[in-house]
């Protein structure tokens, strides 16, 4: 789908704020309320607009700790990633997790309290998956940037 000025606009707007009204973003937009209805109706048929979503401040519901878990799997068959995926998805401390090309196959993105929640993490979910060879973990020291808006 060819996105337009308008739609990219409704988009950045939405992206900004998802529970602004039709008429809000009408009047942004220099659209009727109708217009913006419809437009958005067909961005999320087309699977532009995935799904709406509440954003939570990690450190208010007391999830402090960031961490990067690299993975590589004792082999790259299609049986193994498929069953590594399988069991990752299935972790709730894991936020994302990427396929990646590499020295490692994968990189999870995981939300923990503190270390000893992370270390039980660790010892009693993730290393239990099967066909996990080895693991490096990064620790957020200061987050920089991390935004989830798209800019068309």
């Amino acid at each position: 789908m060819k996105l337009d000025a308008i739609d990219k606009n409704l988009l950045k707007f939405l992206q900004e704020d998802s529970k602004q009204t039709n008429k809000e973003l009408s009047v942004k937009l220099n659209l009727s309320v109708t217009a913006v209805y419809e437009r958005i109706k067909k961005l999320e048929r087309e699977g532009i607009i995935k799904k709406y979503v509440t954003l939570l401040n990690p450190q208010k519901v007391d999830l402090d700790l960031l961490v990067f878990c690299q993975i590589k799997l004792v082999q790259h068959a299609k049986e193994y990633l498929t069953k590594f995926e399988e069991e990752v998805t299935q972790l709730e401390e894991v936020l994302e997790c990427f396929h990646v090309s590499g020295e490692y196959d994968y990189l999870l993105k995981v939300l923990v309290r503190d270390m000893e929640h992370f270390r039980n993490f660790m010892v009693t979910k993730l290393t239990t998956l099967q066909h996990i060879g080895s693991t490096q973990s990064s620790f957020v020291i200061n987050e920089v940037k991390n935004s989830p808006l798209i800019t068309i």
